[in-house]
């Protein structure tokens, strides 16, 4: 597969089969194009419940624009991708250690090749292991009496931690940390859940090595509720990163 940009990828879905058309004829609908996001092995079960090796490929869908000129579709892609999601993140990150905008020069980021090596090395660390490096993260970040509650893989706390002095707006603030060190998309019933399982006038925040659904994105900012925090797999690498923490 080629570079997003340097050739465009449609997606498609079909919304009418042969069997249920009165045409006898397939229907099929433009989802938008289609850029990479990554790529990993996963065992799945085919339809005789036997159990198989497949790779499963993550696409982001830029719906916009919703009508393709194929001559132009290069550069539509190409602006599709400059304002890319799985890109904010970096450029957050990168704008925050801007400081005051002097020209005193800034290091560079990490390369994203350096950033998903990182990501699949955070993959296959042990999940109590994964837990502990958060902890790390979190005390090299200015919390203070941060603690990793008893390993039980029940989907709870994992993770309690106070600000410190340091960041001064929030001290002694109640931080509560979900870790799930996942392959899969985290999605809104997991953000939920946490909230759930807060306490009183804590905040809570989810770090995964994977990614976030958009019903998770919309959860964790609900009106009327507690925002959740949530960091994914490239983003607490590039911390990781930032940090200079082994792993």
């Amino acid at each position: 597969m080629r570079p997003f940009g340097t050739s465009s990828i449609y997606g498609f879905t079909n919304i009418d089969n042969r069997r249920d058309s009165p045409h006898g004829k397939r229907r099929w609908e433009f989802l938008g194009l289609l850029q990479y996001a990554r790529h990993y092995p996963e065992v799945q079960v085919d339809i005789r419940q036997r159990p198989r090796d497949a790779w499963v490929f993550e696409m982001l869908i830029h719906r916009s624009p919703e009508v393709i000129s194929v001559e132009h579709d290069t550069s539509i892609s190409a602006q599709a991708i400059a304002s890319s999601p799985l890109l904010a993140a970096a450029d957050e990150r990168e704008l925050a250690k801007g400081g005051d905008g002097s020209d005193a020069p800034q290091a560079k980021p990490p390369a994203p090749g350096l950033i998903e090596a990182l990501r699949r090395k955070l993959l296959a660390l042990h999940p109590e292991r994964f837990e502990h490096l958060i902890k790390s993260v979190l005390e090299s970040s200015g919390f203070t009496k941060v603690t990793v509650t008893r390993y039980s893989q029940d989907g709870g706390i994992d993770i309690n931690a106070y600000a410190n002095s340091t960041l001064w707006p929030l001290r002694n603030l109640h931080l509560q940390v979900q870790a799930k060190r996942w392959l899969h998309t985290v999605g809104r019933r997991e953000v939920a859940e946490l909230r759930g399982s807060l306490e009183p006038l804590a905040r809570g925040a989810i770090v995964t090595t994977s990614y976030y659904s958009k019903a998770a994105q919309i959860e964790s900012q609900a009106r009327g509720k507690s925002p959740i925090v949530l960091v994914d797999g490239n983003e607490f690498a590039g911390i990781v990163s930032n940090l200079k923490l082994q792993v």
